[in-house]
């Protein structure tokens, strides 16, 4: 797509035309129509603390675009809390809303002919939504990403949401009191940003340093602090330079640099939501990109953060202790990364690391050298067995033994599950099985924090197996598999369980297996008949109808 697509069709091809018009209106002169129109892609909303801080961001982005000669076009886009919506009938609509947003990018994007595009967003949705409409358009794009939250604090410990969820667990099997429990839930968010662990949010921001298409250092810093003020405008310096050099995101987004991103992903202990999203955004960008690439890479990556939800620190402390750009230079001379990619600075990767260390530093803890890695090999296992043919994905940080074989304690829906975990019916050794939760069958794959916090919260985590073709947030940690394929709406094996079956976890072996004769299951699966679509209209009927599988990231397009 042509450098300066929108105003050249402004001033040329339609230099009289009633298009000025209009243009007019919003303040502008004869002189602007010579320069790139930029579109900032807004997610400002009240609607939770991750998007509550954005509009300063905007602000910034928005003074810098005109400074640097470019005019800036603000428009919004949506957002789900995905803590707010946990556990509920919303929770439906958070991976739908990532579609949602790409589409809402992209529309304004070409419908209104920018030359460039900063997208500004919090919740977890944001990011792969806003990457998968870089991807799409094609134009000169950034991403600047509204910061973490700070840290909570009660009785001298750090909190995160996830303390909340745990606390539930924890304080309906008697091991919390009262007092905690109301500590806890109040105080475990004292300021905007999103959550603060390696949970889906920090996750995908600090993927997309490494994938170069947004500034290093960008992805840890906290919401309420000035300095990420600072960075949206530089953010919007760099964009408005690479209009100018027509260096596109496609030009940035390769095979290379995916690998780049989910090499980052597996050192700091990401989330299992990344998987679904760069399998996404690799489709956006016309990139190959499959289930067996993440296994690749996860073999030969060791984990070397020790950050939440499996680990002791929290985003802010990574920040301090060099950040990003630390983790990255430590893979690259290790041989980890591909340094020659190309990012949106117009610099390659290993030039943008020029000047950090090569160590990190020895009054700190969060980063380890290559060294002394907490895991030896990445902690996102891609499993296969009749559970899943086409694949399912497990994390296996924090676990002291990720195997287990156990009876099936089968769920159709959360809600049953949940009452099963909070009323003592989950035994150690359960194997608990929670299906029709796909892409098609929730419909929109819902995160099941729900239920693994509370099994984490029961003191269970060691000890209980939870499988489903839904999702997981960020925040989970456990022996836990999630995104089965194919998924129980679709027939997959997994909604032939029965109560009772016996089921093989093994994440040394990278299998998922149930424990049953082929001959059986074909019985089974005889008598098999689909569910009724649960919506009919709207855009969760929608999203069912057109979703392809988890394996293949869950596209609508």
């Amino acid at each position: 797509m042509a450098n300066n697509r929108r105003s050249a069709n402004i001033t040329q091809g339609v230099a009289r035309s009633p298009n000025r018009a209009m243009y007019y209106a919003l303040g502008y002169q004869a002189a602007d129509f010579d320069k790139p129109m930029i579109g900032i892609a807004n997610g400002h909303s009240t609607i939770t603390p991750c998007n509550a801080g954005l509009q300063r961001l905007v602000d910034a982005a928005t003074v810098a675009v005109r400074t640097a000669g470019a005019n800036p076009q603000v428009f919004g886009t949506p957002t789900i809390s995905d803590g707010m919506a946990m556990g509920t009938e919303g929770m439906k609509y958070s991976l739908i809303s990532r579609e949602v947003i790409a589409d809402c990018i992209e529309t304004c994007v070409q419908g209104q002919w920018l030359d460039g595009v900063l997208v500004v967003g919090g919740c977890d949705k944001n990011m792969p939504g806003g990457m998968i409409a870089l991807a799409r358009c094609n134009v000169p794009g950034i991403y600047v990403y509204g910061g973490t939250i700070k840290p909570g604090r009660w009785k001298g410990q750090d909190l995160s949401i996830v303390s909340a969820f745990e606390a539930v667990g924890a304080f309906m099997a008697g091991r919390m009191s009262q007092e905690d429990f109301e500590g806890v839930e109040r105080n475990a968010c004292p300021s905007t940003g999103s959550c603060g662990g390696m949970y889906t949010a920090n996750t995908m921001s600090s993927s997309f340093e490494a994938l170069g298409m947004a500034l290093l250092y960008s992805s840890s810093m906290a919401n309420p602090d000035e300095e990420i003020v600072a960075g949206a405008a530089r953010a919007a310096e760099v964009l408005v330079k690479a209009v100018e050099a027509n260096l596109c995101p496609r030009d940035i987004i390769t095979r290379k640099s995916i690998e780049n991103a989910v090499a980052l992903m597996m050192a700091t202990g990401g989330s299992t939501n990344g998987v679904l999203h760069y399998l996404a955004i690799a489709h956006a960008a016309g990139v190959e990109w499959s289930l067996d690439d993440f296994e690749r890479v996860r073999r030969k990556v060791p984990v070397i953060c020790d950050l939440k939800p499996s680990g002791r620190f929290m985003a802010v402390d990574l920040h301090k202790a060099g950040g990003v750009p630390q983790v990255l230079k430590i893979l690259l001379n290790a041989g980890l990364i591909h340094g020659d990619c190309m990012t949106i600075t117009g610099r390659t990767l290993a030039e943008e690391l020029e000047h950090v260390p090569d160590e990190p530093r020895a009054d700190q803890e969060v980063i380890r050298p290559i060294s002394r890695p907490i895991y030896a090999e990445g902690h996102l296992a891609i499993l296969k067995g009749n559970l899943a043919t086409e694949g399912a994905v497990a994390k296996i940080s924090g676990l002291k033994n990720p195997v287990i074989t156990g009876p099936a304690r089968v769920f159709d829906d959360e809600p049953s599950a949940m009452d099963a975990i909070l009323s003592d019916r989950i035994r150690p050794g359960d194997v608990v099985v929670l299906r029709y939760l796909g892409p098609k069958g929730g419909p929109g794959m819902p995160e099941m924090l729900a239920p693994t916090s509370a099994i984490i919260g029961r003191g269970l985590g060691e000890s209980v197996g939870l499988i489903t073709d839904g999702r997981f947030s960020g925040a989970t940690w456990g022996m836990v598999v999630g995104h089965v394929t194919p998924e129980a709406s679709e027939g997959g094996t997994i909604a032939l369980v029965k109560e009772g079956d016996e089921i093989t976890i093994d994440a040394h072996r990278q299998l998922i297996q149930l424990n049953v004769s082929d001959a059986e299951l074909e019985t089974r699966r005889a008598a098999w008949t689909p569910p009724a679509p649960r919506y009919n209209r709207g855009v969760l009927s929608k999203f069912a109808r057109l979703a392809r599988p988890a394996s293949e990231g869950a596209v609508t397009d």
